[in-house]
């Protein structure tokens, strides 16, 4: 299986040290060939023979680039790699935009699907923007398009209601989906400022340098559309997501919500109402009754919401690079087991 990477940030990364270190994990049973690595930061590499992933994470870990000999950089941009270059399956990694609405990973995600190319992806944006638009494109062309790590690094929840809920219609869910501002607003609880509880998440590694997407909600809202896009058939985006951040929290406030048996927690949000989806991302009180109550940290929980099953959720305890790669190496074991299938069936 032939595997185009756009975006070779840190879940990237873990992925190909993973495959490069696979007998570290026994029953892993996939041997992918890197045909492309693209990134917006360092130009692109492509070899059609397959790229050494060893000798890549020793480029950049040495002396932050691809390769030693810059004659070996690919004259393609991102897009047109995706556009041309031979391979089964794109491995779109790039970051969120919310400005763009999920650009530029939308055009790449569509210019695999248009070729019958499937796509394994993290990426958050293009299901909350354009999901109905991508999912009849891969239908179309005999593609998948799949995205388990773009709510939950990894967590299977949307192979858990694709697999475990057939038949069930999905009524609502809710949930913390964002470790970043649960890390912050359990620092908090302790008297530190939000300022510190930054600092704290980015020396952790679970806060970018720019915090701004996580502490003023749009990662939980393109998360929260995600969501209530493929569970329940939605067509929103993350701009329609009612949305609250955490700078207006103070330590004071979840002292005080502590002190009355309560925590404070961004939840995410969604319902049905008839017709119409509802969906938000707000700091709400919870009762220490509560499972989410005992969410610390930068874990998470899902709970789904449906009409032939009582609520389950799904906790994910303090999640890392290894839980968001792997659970892009699952999508790419689907799809290649797709591809294994359909490449027996007989012609017609």
């Amino acid at each position: 299986m032939k595997i185009l990477f756009i975006g070779f940030g840190n879940v990237a990364k873990e992925m190909a040290r993973i495959f490069t270190e696979r007998k570290l994990y026994p029953a892993l049973d996939i041997s992918p060939e890197v045909i492309g690595i693209f990134t917006k930061r360092h130009g692109g590499l492509e070899n059609s023979s397959g790229i050494c992933l060893d000798t890549v994470l020793t480029e950049l870990r040495q002396n932050d680039r691809l390769t030693a000999d810059e004659r070996e950089l690919s004259p393609l941009t991102p897009l047109e790699a995706a556009e041309k270059l031979d391979y089964d399956v794109l491995v779109e990694l790039s970051s969120l935009s919310i400005s763009g609405k999920g650009e530029p990973a939308v055009s790449h995600i569509r210019a695999a699907l248009k070729r019958g190319k499937s796509v394994a992806s993290a990426n958050k944006g293009p299901v909350g923007f354009h999901y109905r638009e991508l999912r009849d494109l891969a239908e179309e062309n005999g593609a998948l398009y799949l995205f388990e790590s773009a709510v939950m690094d990894g967590a299977p929840v949307f192979n858990f209601c694709r697999r475990c809920m057939k038949g069930a219609t999905i009524t609502g869910f809710s949930g913390i989906l964002n470790g970043t501002t649960n890390f912050i607003l359990s620092h908090m609880e302790k008297g530190g400022s939000l300022e510190e509880g930054i600092k704290l998440a980015q020396e952790a590694g679970i806060a970018e340098a720019d915090p701004s997407m996580d502490i003023d909600g749009w990662d939980p809202a393109a998360k929260t559309a995600a969501l209530a896009n493929v569970l329940m058939d939605s067509d929103i985006t993350p701009l329609d997501v009612a949305r609250e951040g955490i700078r207006s929290v103070t330590p004071e406030m979840a002292q005080e919500a502590v002190k009355r048996g309560m925590r404070l927690k961004l939840i995410c949000r969604g319902s049905r109402e008839g017709n119409t989806v509802r969906a938000s991302v707000e700091v709400e009180e919870v009762s220490r009754e509560d499972i989410f109550c005992l969410v610390s940290h930068y874990g998470s929980a899902l709970r789904i919401e449906s009409d032939l099953m009582n609520p389950n959720t799904i906790v994910q305890e303090c999640p890392d690079l290894l839980d968001t790669a792997y659970g892009v190496i699952e999508d790419l074991i689907t799809i290649r087991d797709h591809l294994d299938t359909h490449s027996r069936l007989p012609l017609k």
